[in-house]
């Protein structure tokens, strides 16, 4: 008994004391030496991110030697993420495994979309992820090899990814519970607090102070400034569309249609709108020369050209504007406002031709789905949709429906109405890529300073343009022979995507040029033909350049309607200006860059503006002025 009381000591309380504090002395350093490697992990993933969007070292290198950049936030941000994830997944830099793969790969799409579109990756464009892998089969027919590589570098990614996560398990320790809970309660609030600065509309001191500066205006400095990681959090609040600043009851009122009503002639015309596939004058080439003329047609009957909004695609866009008369210079920028913001009945030239009492139809060869074409056609009011799932067999030239069997049902429709009809068709068969070789029968030549592959693929876009030049001759020579006044618009969504076909001769430096470019510049790479002609009157002639907002309006005054809106207000606008565009506004008297900058909008502008807002998002007070008898939307 005593030399068990012999044992408990003031030496060896001082031991167990000693034994206490060496253990918390190793807790901390495990602790401290678990957040370096955090935060190493974390700076080279931000920059491996960064280098792979960027595509450059040397920008990626300038992108972290500036101090008050904000590269090191960005470090800081991820290191929470993975202390966050590790506590989740109960083991120390497990959370890396999960982090690492999501993030390269989408700095590896938002190269690849910037390189092809020009644009940088935004959190909308994951709406139409479906659309891309439907057009997977032309993009693998066009480029067999990289489609293979991709796939092989996926499936190796795959089995390295699961070995890394066997090994990483065996060789880092679990994570206590109260360790593990202890980790959440510090990042989730500050994960939390990040989150609530993302509002760019919103001032932030925190933000500020970070140097975290919003460009929502110039996305591509926007991403070049703020970095990959944190340009894309900015974007995702901006998916809602905020009022402008004047929207108020007064100023809505103060918006008058002036004294035009719907006015329409008592032999109602019908109307056929063609939106041609990637449709475009490829004779622009430079040192190329194509035989023979792939527009001949076109070039005869041109009234003028289309700005689009888009460039090598997104044609939704494009058709939104012609359809509805808005703009997307009013939306944010990277938005789809066919996935995004169509709930409901919304004005449109289908939705006004139905309550005129038109048979209205709109036809795509392709599926409904793609472009939530089903949803939106619907609240624009057509009667129908004939998607390529309710269309009798069509014959295909090349990969996809030909633009002479969309004509034909165009023209069969036609001949078997008798109602007054307004139809709108979106042709397929100019779709990209343009792979070499795609029409074994091509009746064009083409001679360039492009190597061979892309002289071929120049020739297979040129031999589709000459199908869709010849279409429409055969679509109006069948109208000319009508007793019904007839007006057909013709024209391109925007340029196709030819990407070597530009900088190999030439055209451009690199295969997608600026968003901002001068005004001379902006219209070489937006423009595409536009025809407008009725078989009374013939084209209409001198239209200029405009924005495909503008269309309808022209489309009206061919066919001699009118309307509160579509040539009342839009007729002011084109007084003004031609074109409508998100970074530039062109008028007969010069270009007003980044307006949307401006302490100052144009009043008319504003306005425009303003009645976009309430007929899509607000209370919908100026619609009934401007759209009478809007009609609900018709099944499809």
């Amino acid at each position: 008994m005593a030399k068990q009381n012999a044992v408990i000591t003031p030496a060896a309380e001082e031991t167990g004391a000693g034994r206490w504090k060496r253990w918390r002395e190793r807790r901390t350093l495990e602790c401290a030496g678990s957040l370096l490697v955090s935060v190493v992990l974390s700076a080279v993933l931000v920059f491996l991110i960064e280098l792979i969007a960027r595509g450059s070292l040397q920008q990626t290198l300038d992108f972290f030697q500036q101090p008050f950049r904000p590269g090191w936030t960005t470090i800081v941000l991820f290191t929470l993420l993975l202390i966050g994830f590790d506590a989740l997944f109960g083991r120390r830099h497990n959370g890396i495994l999960f982090i690492a793969p999501l993030a390269l790969l989408l700095a590896a799409i938002g190269h690849q979309k910037s390189l092809y579109l020009g644009d940088p990756l935004y959190p909308t464009d994951f709406l139409y992820s479906r659309q891309i892998i439907e057009l997977a089969p032309l993009l693998v027919r066009e480029r067999p090899m990289t489609a293979a590589f991709i796939v092989a570098g996926g499936l190796a990614a795959i089995i390295l990814h699961v070995g890394l996560w066997r090994f990483w398990r065996r060789r880092f320790p679990a994570i206590r519970w109260r360790m593990r809970v202890a980790r959440l309660a510090v990042v989730l609030p500050a994960l939390a607090f990040f989150v609530s600065i993302m509002d760019f509309a919103t001032f932030s001191w925190t933000r500020d102070r970070l140097q975290i500066i919003p460009i929502m205006w110039d996305q591509k400095e926007n991403y070049a400034s703020n970095g990959f990681a944190i340009a894309f959090a900015l974007n995702v609040p901006m998916a809602k569309v905020k009022a402008p600043p004047s929207y108020e009851d007064d100023v809505l009122d103060a918006i008058l249609p002036g004294p035009i009503g719907i006015s329409m002639p008592a032999d109602k015309p019908d109307i056929i709108v063609v939106m041609s596939e990637s449709f475009w004058d490829p004779t622009l080439l430079p040192d190329t020369t194509i035989t023979p003329d792939p527009m001949p047609n076109v070039r005869a009957m041109r009234s003028g050209s289309m700005f689009s909004p888009e460039f090598g695609g997104m044609t939704a866009n494009v058709e939104f504007e012609a359809l509805t008369g808005f703009s997307n210079a009013f939306l944010p920028y990277g938005s789809i406002p066919y996935q995004q913001y169509v709930r409901g009945p919304v004005p449109s030239l289908a939705n006004f031709f139905r309550a005129e009492g038109y048979e209205t139809t709109a036809i795509h060869p392709f599926e409904g789905w793609f472009w939530n074409r089903e949803h939106v056609y619907n609240s624009f009011g057509f009667d129908r949709f004939l998607s390529v799932e309710k269309l009798p067999p069509m014959a295909w030239r090349g990969p996809l429906v030909s633009d002479e069997a969309l004509t034909d049902e165009i023209i069969e429709r036609a001949d078997a109405t008798e109602r007054p009809f307004f139809t709108f068709a979106v042709s397929l068969q100019g779709h990209g890529p343009y792979e070499p070789n795609r029409y074994s029968d091509a009746k064009v030549t083409v001679n360039s300073a492009a190597t061979y592959r892309t002289n071929q693929s120049i020739r297979s876009y040129a031999e589709g343009i000459a199908d869709a030049d010849r279409n429409l001759k055969r679509l109006m020579d069948w109208a000319e022979k009508r007793d019904r006044h007839t007006v057909i618009v013709f024209f391109g969504d925007h340029l196709p995507p030819l990407n070597q076909g530009y900088t190999e001769t030439g055209f451009l430096k690199e295969p997608v040029p600026e968003r901002r470019e001068p005004p001379e510049a902006l219209a070489q790479h937006r423009e595409t033909p536009l025809v407008v002609w009725s078989n009374r009157t013939g084209p209409m002639k001198d239209v200029g350049s405009i924005s495909p907002a503008l269309i309808p309006l022209k489309l009206f005054k061919a066919a001699g309607i009118e309307h509160p809106y579509y040539t009342g207000f839009l007729g002011r606008v084109d007084a003004s200006y031609d074109v409508i565009e998100r970074h530039v506004l062109i008028s007969p008297r010069g270009a007003t860059p980044d307006w949307s900058q401006e302490k100052r909008i144009d009043p008319l502008i504003n306005d425009f503006r303003l009645l976009q807002y309430d007929a899509l998002f607000g209370k919908q007070r100026t619609v009934k002025r401007f759209f009478p008898n809007l009609p609900k939307p018709a099944g499809v």
